[in-house]
């Protein structure tokens, strides 16, 4: 009887997968998270071994590859990260500096937080950067989820191996483990409460925590959001970076 229900169990596993693919589970995830432009308003919380630290924030996107981050808090009002495409800029407004990130520089935490820069320069799909090699169903806490293991198909992509965990009704993105080349976990990134507005859903409230740094972690709130908002391409500009 144990038997019998373990070999049924299995079955019903494997239909319900042949039923849709990885890659088909991956582009739905995203299609609910893509939107034309937004404007958010929210707050990073660092905690380290030196204690808390909250910085408040704006935040433009248009598409993809055009993203502008002002940070509004007093120690660092004024400071922006700007991604047009896959380069990263950083303006210092005492300083009235303007650097360009390259190399080992895009490895570092923004603000000294468990996110990089290089975090911030993928692909429009994960799909560009990885091939599928795993594809299961796995309980995570509450959820059922699809568990998808991904390899990168570049020495450039800054994750050679990801984990993502996906729930199974909803299709949202709820877990994600990076690794190293040599399968050392990186970083863990979670998500802890999400809002759904018409087609597209939102991360409200995550979490990322760097293993490679000891008792660190990063929690990103969002407090306002708006879709569509009304934002063009030059807004995105080098030209416009120090108002």
């Amino acid at each position: 009887m144990k038997i019998a229900l373990v070999t049924s169990l299995l079955l019903i596993s494997v239909t319900l997968l042949a039923d849709i693919t990885a890659e088909e589970v991956i582009e739905k995830m995203e299609q609910r998270q893509e939107f034309k432009s937004a404007f958010i308003q929210g707050r990073m919380v660092i905690n380290d071994r030196f204690g808390e630290k909250i910085s408040t924030f704006d935040s433009w996107s248009l598409g993809t590859d055009n993203s502008l981050i002002a940070f509004t808090s007093l120690e660092e009002q004024g400071q922006k990260v700007l991604r047009s495409d896959n380069d990263i800029y950083i303006y210092y407004p005492d300083a009235e500096e303007l650097i360009r990130l390259s190399g080992s520089a895009l490895r570092d935490g923004m603000l000294g937080s468990d996110v990089s820069y290089e975090d911030m320069t993928g692909e429009k799909s994960l799909l560009n950067d990885y091939r599928v090699t795993a594809f299961s169903q796995e309980p995570l806490g509450k959820h059922s989820t699809y568990k998808i293991e991904l390899q990168a198909l570049r020495s450039s992509v800054a994750y050679p191996k990801q984990i993502l965990w996906i729930d199974i009704d909803t299709l949202n993105g709820i877990q994600a483990h990076k690794f190293s080349l040599s399968g050392k976990l990186i970083k863990v990134e979670r998500v802890l409460e999400m809002i759904t507005q018409g087609d597209h859903t939102f991360a409200i409230h995550s979490k990322v925590e760097d293993k490679l740094k000891s008792n660190s972690s990063t929690e990103f709130f969002i407090d306002h959001i708006e879709i569509d908002y009304p934002v063009t391409l030059d807004f995105f500009s080098l030209d416009e970076l120090t108002w």
